[in-house]
């Protein structure tokens, strides 16, 4: 999963009595399951993953959701055409045993596995395919990465109604072993987009027997309701407590899958989720307590990982909403953060100082923003922020309308709303209330606009500045900062037709400037993707995009 982060947002709902009595016996020094080894050993030796997701999942729909806590799950239980080597990120084939482009880069054919199914035994084809593209396209449904599928041939005018016909875009399916991309121009990084959950398909049946094809929230996700394509099919959901998956039998690859089962938990608590980790009870922790990290480095844990990872954590502003429909207030709000204190002496894991949205070297882009007006210095500038406010009629913070900051309960994100709102008052002389919600209150409100200033965070989808930048268009719809730039959407646009090289870079790194230096967004820091892993767990690579096929993990002989 990458990570937002897509792997670090956690809900604050409480854990179940069995699970905390556990961490307690844990606590006390009395092993759990002293019967027969500790629960995660038991599990283990029955070939069950045990991960703590930290919430429960949007929805397990896989054109419905963007977050990390849900794709986790969701790449679990759907696979598209292509997925990620785990090790060097390439495209490999998936549903689609080969993919061919045109010499014009202008059309892409990809060439199903024979005798797919889905869960449930009935054939999974090529039609299959052109439903779910149908679908994700389809405005009512609202789909967050839709615009993944905008590189095809009237795509976005179909989403966008100004092609009524779906048979008029370039998806077409010439046999049900056969599709067909028409796209609108070259796009260097289609095998890339063809590995994430929004081109996968989705079932026809199961979907239809529980409403329309485009209705939001439609329970064709639940238990007993579900059908999948993935390596894995759902077999119980217990809200607030886990999700446990089983093994697909009906998988194309199914005796390569070296799991019998997953079992992902929704400890809200860092604190809690370590101990429920030292304990036993889990294999794999969603993050790690900042405080705890310098004496896990120190003693060189063997069980703490510090990978690498694609991401950012920001901050959306509302520029629709007064006093932030203002560019020197936004400005401001960002020149009096200190970048530097935040990364080193509040999240202490090795994250760096965010002065750009896209983390720098991405695909060979580097974005050097000191050499530019949109320049966010790693320390804070205080007298520039304060001179940006007095200019917006604000002198040392008088008169200024009490602000709130939204975020999700995570310790992490606690800790960072904390420090940022003292810098806040500090600096600029003003107040800023924090209010903490769960993750699914969380994205919901951020989704209908309600907040003022609001945590985010992202990890890229795909190794490439598009992954991020796209985000904010204007037809985008976790663009969510009510913020559109007519001179951005033409730099995307471009950047999108181009060939890879400087010139493409050069599109993005105009498109980025201008975001920053209109402040849509705050960046704060590059993330580190901070977690807990039993040594003996196998196949868990470490790459920058944190994608982890469950199909290919599995476990050492033996497991304590």
């Amino acid at each position: 999963m990458p990570g937002l982060i897509r792997k670090t947002l956690q809900t604050g709902m409480r854990a179940p009595f069995p699970l905390l009595a556990a961490c307690m016996l844990a606590l006390c020094g009395c092993p759990a399951g002293r019967d027969g080894g500790t629960v995660a050993g038991r599990a283990a030796k029955a070939g069950i993953l045990i991960i703590n997701n930290a919430a429960d999942p949007v929805s397990l729909d896989p054109q419905a959701v963007s977050g990390a806590v849900d794709l986790r799950i969701v790449s679990a239980l759907f696979e598209g055409l292509l997925a990620h080597d785990p090790v060097t990120l390439a495209p490999v084939p998936a549903a689609a045993r080969s993919h061919t482009l045109s010499p014009d880069g202008l059309v892409c054919t990809l060439r199903l596995r024979p005798n797919l199914r889905w869960s449930d035994g009935t054939p999974l084809t090529a039609k299959d395919f052109l439903f779910s593209w149908e679908r994700i396209l389809s405005p009512r449904l609202g789909a967050p990465n839709a615009t993944l599928l905008f590189c095809v041939k009237n795509a976005r005018a179909f989403y966008e109604g100004r092609v009524r016909n779906f048979s008029d875009t370039g998806f077409s399916a010439p046999d049900p072993l056969t599709l067909r991309l028409e796209l609108e121009h070259p796009t260097p990084t289609l095998p890339a987009l063809l590995c994430h959950a929004a081109w996968a398909p989705v079932p026809r049946h199961a979907i239809l027997a529980k409403g329309g094809a485009d209705t939001p929230g439609t329970p064709w996700t639940r238990p007993g309701s579900i059908v999948t394509n993935g390596p894995f099919l759902l077999a119980g959901w217990s809200a607030g407590d886990r999700i446990e998956l089983a093994r697909n039998p009906h998988y194309h690859a199914a005796a390569s899958v070296r799991l019998n089962g997953v079992r992902f938990l929704t400890i809200t608590d860092a604190a809690a989720e370590e101990r429920a980790f030292r304990g036993g009870l889990l294999h794999i922790t969603s993050s790690v307590p900042p405080v705890k990290v310098p004496p896990l480095r120190a003693r060189h844990d063997p069980a703490l990982r510090l990978d690498p990872f694609f991401s950012t954590t920001f901050i959306r502003v509302n520029t629709g909403v007064p006093p932030l429909n203002d560019v020197r207030v936004r400005r401001a709000l960002s020149l009096a953060l200190d970048r530097w204190e935040l990364a080193g002496r509040v999240l202490r894991a090795g994250e760096i100082p965010a002065r750009s949205l896209v983390p720098d070297g991405t695909a060979g882009y580097a974005f050097t923003p000191e050499t530019r007006e949109a320049g966010i210095p790693e320390r804070a500038d205080a007298s520039t922020a304060r001179r940006l406010l007095a200019e917006a009629g604000y002198p040392g913070g008088a008169d200024f309308p009490v602000l709130t900051y939204l975020y999700n309960n995570q310790e992490s994100s606690q800790l960072l709303a904390q420090a940022m709102q003292q810098m806040w008052r500090d600096v600029l002389g003003i107040r800023v209330e924090l209010q903490s919600r769960d993750w699914k209150v969380f994205k919901q409100e951020v989704a209908a606009g309600k907040y003022q200033l609001a945590r985010a965070a992202w990890s890229g989808d795909y190794p490439d500045p598009a992954s991020f930048l796209e985000l904010f268009t204007s037809t985008s719809e976790l663009n969510q900062t009510r913020w559109k730039s007519a001179g951005y959407d033409e730099a995307i646009a471009e950047a999108a037709r181009a060939h890879a090289g400087p010139g493409r870079n050069a599109r993005f790194r105009h498109a980025e400037n201008l975001l920053l230096r209109d402040a849509a967004i705050i960046p704060v820091v590059h993330n580190r993707n901070k977690f807990l892993i039993h040594p003996r767990v196998r196949n868990w690579h470490p790459n920058p995009l944190d994608i982890h096929p469950l199909q290919s993990v599995d476990f050492a002989d033996k497991m304590d």
